[in-house]
């Protein structure tokens, strides 16, 4: 079927789509190819192949949990087939495909419309009970291995993620890091509160931080609008492309961004749990985007025989898998001021005793290994100062 690509308002260009592989299978018209997604390039030689990347980087992940389930359910065969259900709209950027040019932005978009949540319901594990269903929803290009979904809630657009087996716990980590974000002050965050379900079982909700206007640009996104020199790394790397994309800051974004990450043992700070943010009508860049998604850290999926606060044997991301390598990165901690986490364990405690995944026992070993890890990034700051 004929789309046109979409940047809101704007066409890029026209192209084909099978309707059985859900793929770009040929290329009709430019328009504005300007308005493409960050890191696509406009090389007419790899411009289907590179723009068919992104489309099916788009879609839910296959390793989502409960997805094979959920598409049984949803009687789709192919998990990319939910992307032109909802014509590849997002709430993280402006991007969609119109159909032979027939619909208008305004009436369509998620950011000023409802959506179903028939497929939020899904993915979560709730039958539809044979109702007809309704496909047009922004989970159907939400990223991450984790059940989540969006709801509209008091007319915000709200994300809510919940947590991996036996505990659960990274839905109480997103509420704590949140805290301890605020009381360290220097950057801005996404604010995570926890919610439970009828059996207590935790998870977190955000609102959206995105509107209308602007899009999120990850940083995988930012480091592919150049190839990388083999001499360099690829922290060098992601420097130069945000210079070259004007966005400013980047050195002292990514040393709060390094430490704090090493304080909280965030073992999944890839490229795409970080970015940018521009705005959608100018292609100018604001700046970074606020720090989102640190729920896989804090011991997430350990036993409590494991919990070693002072040790560094966990595998960190994205620039290296030592912990202590990465953080060698950091030319500054003028911003990391860790006094103004004392008594920070409180809160911590008073999050995990809301669980039922959280055992006492567990509780109070997190709770100390906050403390000592407090303790030993504070060691560290003032051998490097």
């Amino acid at each position: 079927m004929r789309y046109i690509l979409m940047n809101k308002n704007t066409p890029i260009l026209t192209c084909e789509i099978d309707a059985a592989s859900g793929a770009i299978s040929k290329i009709l018209e430019n328009h504005n190819l300007e308005y493409l997604p960050v890191g696509i390039g406009t090389n007419k030689i790899f411009l289907r192949r590179n723009l068919n990347e992104w489309w099916k980087g788009r879609s839910i992940p296959a390793s989502r949990q409960g997805l094979d389930i959920a598409l049984t359910e949803m009687g789709i065969a192919n998990k990319d087939e939910l992307l032109t259900k909802s014509f590849g709209l997002s709430l993280s950027d402006q991007y969609w495909i119109n159909p032979n040019g027939l619909l208008e932005w305004s009436k369509i978009n998620f950011f000023d419309n409802s959506f179903s949540e028939d497929v939020g319901d899904i993915l979560f594990g709730n039958p539809s009970g044979n109702k007809e269903l309704d496909l047009s929803s922004p989970d159907n290009t939400s990223d991450g291995w984790l059940r989540k979904r969006w709801k509209i809630v008091s007319s915000n657009r709200c994300l809510i993620k919940g947590g991996s087996e036996p505990y659960l716990q990274e839905g109480i980590n997103e509420a704590f890091a949140t805290i301890i974000l605020n009381r360290l002050g220097a950057y801005d965050y996404v604010h995570y509160d926890l919610i439970f379900d009828k059996e207590c079982n935790p998870y977190s909700i955000c609102q959206n931080f995105i509107t209308s206007d602007t899009e999120l640009v990850t940083a995988w996104q930012i480091m592919q609008i150049e190839k990388k020199d083999n001499k360099i790394s690829e922290y060098t790397h992601l420097l130069n492309c945000s210079a070259n994309l004007g966005i400013e800051g980047a050195q002292d974004f990514l040393d709060y961004l390094i430490a704090f990450d090493y304080l909280i043992l965030n073992t999944d700070r890839h490229f795409g749990n970080f970015g940018a943010i521009r705005d959608v009508n100018t292609l100018k860049f604001i700046g970074f985007a606020p720090i989102y998604d640190n729920g896989t850290s804090l011991w997430h999926n350990k036993l409590e025989i494991n919990i070693r606060p002072t040790q560094d044997f966990w595998e960190s991301r994205p620039f290296y898998k030592s912990p202590i390598r990465q953080l060698g990165l950091v030319t500054s901690f003028k911003k990391f001021d860790l006094s103004k986490l004392h008594g920070i364990e409180q809160n911590f405690y008073g999050l995990l005793s809301r669980s039922s995944t959280i055992t006492n026992e567990r509780r109070d070993i997190l709770c100390q290994g906050i403390i000592r890890r407090i303790d030993k990034f504070q060691e560290i700051i003032k051998e490097r100062t």
